[in-house]
Parts: C-alpha cells; sequence; structure tokens
C-alpha cells in the first residue's frame, strides 16, 4: 500500500467539515469532551499522534488516547475545548494546527461523549507534555492503520447494544477503545481505509 504525500491527503481531508453531516450524541448525564486528531503532514510519511495518559489522571489512567479532555464552560465550542486541551497537555500552540474538521460524537462507559476535531500540522513542534497528564507522546505512521493486518476487533456490549471495539498493537504501545474507533473513523471518512 504506497504511503499518502502531502499532496494526496487534502483531497480527502477536504471533505471533512465543520458544517456537514455527522452523528451526534446527546446522552443523559453524560459530559461532553473534545479531542484532537493530529495529523502530522511531513514529505515522507504522514503520522498520528498520540498520548499515553499518566497513572495520575482521573480516568483512562495509563491508556493511549488523543490529546483532549472535558469541555469547560468558558470554552466558545468543542473546537475550542480540543485546542486549549492540546495546548495545555503538549504544549502545542492552535495556531499551528489546522482545524479540517469533526468526525461522529462517540459514547464512552466512563460517561463522555467525545467529539474528535481532525487537526492537520505541516511539521511536529517541539512538544512540551505536561508531567501531570501526558507520560508520554508518540506518533505512529498512517500506514500502519490502513493496513487491515494491523487491526483487530472484539464484539462487546454497551447501553444494551453490542459494538465494535478495535485493538492495535504498535511497539509497545496498545491502541484500542475510543482511541482506535476515532482513527477508523477517521480512515473511514477520509476515504483512506
Amino acid at each position: 500500500m504506497p504511503s499518502q504525500s502531502i499532496p494526496d491527503l487534502p483531497g480527502g481531508l477536504s471533505r471533512l467539515s465543520l458544517a456537514g453531516k455527522r452523528n451526534t450524541l446527546a446522552i443523559e448525564g453524560f459530559y461532553r469532551a473534545g479531542v484532537l486528531v493530529p495529523l502530522i503532514l511531513t514529505e515522507g510519511e504522514s503520522e498520528l499522534l498520540f498520548t499515553r495518559r499518566t497513572d495520575h489522571v482521573e480516568t483512562h489512567k495509563g491508556q493511549i488516547s488523543f490529546p483532549g479532555g472535558m469541555q469547560d464552560g468558558g470554552d466558545a465550542d468543542i473546537v475550542h475545548t480540543a485546542l486549549r486541551e492540546t495546548e495545555e497537555e503538549l504544549g502545542i500552540e492552535p495556531s499551528l494546527i489546522e482545524v479540517r474538521g469533526l468526525l461522529d460524537d462517540i459514547a464512552v462507559p466512563s460517561g463522555f461523549i467525545i467529539t474528535p476535531v481532525v487537526g492537520l500540522l505541516r511539521r511536529l513542534p517541539p512538544l512540551r507534555p505536561n508531567p501531570g497528564e501526558v507520560a508520554e507522546a508518540f506518533t505512529v505512521p498512517l500506514d500502519f492503520f490502513r493496513n487491515p493486518a494491523s487491526g483487530r476487533s472484539e464484539i462487546r456490549e454497551f447501553r444494551g447494544s453490542s459494538r465494535v471495539v478495535w485493538f492495535y498493537q504498535h511497539g509497545e504501545h496498545n491502541i484500542w477503545g475510543a482511541t482506535a474507533m476515532i482513527v477508523r473513523s477517521f480512515l473511514q471518512k477520509t476515504g483512506l481505509a
């Protein structure tokens, strides 16, 4: 499977629109959260940026995630939430991120409705991980996720219905659950799957 170069990717990404049709969720008692899906576009290879959460955070301790968190009352919208949280967690200034759109909302058992915000970075800036929240930041080539042999899925029950849960093992990193679902959604919406 050939690598996607910078000129190849934006065509698929241009289909993501902040005003476009997407699945939204509203579940009583669930909190809103926004995460950034940071796509690093480089000459050689396109990568997704992930974090590994510390064991000190309230939820999802030690898990692989995208940068983001719960929406605050002072956030203008969910995009603002994702960009604010990314700057707080990794030190990436919002001005470096080209927001391309929103993916479908995802509800997770911990009581959050996550809205993924796709953002492009033309390079990986120097990162300043917040030691209270981020144990590690790392990238994974987009082609790894595009290869069907890289992932596996299981059927799990959530709120009385079955859902597919994906798992990707990249080196020592186990990328699964909501984060893997967001990767799958990203690939499908951009036509890269």
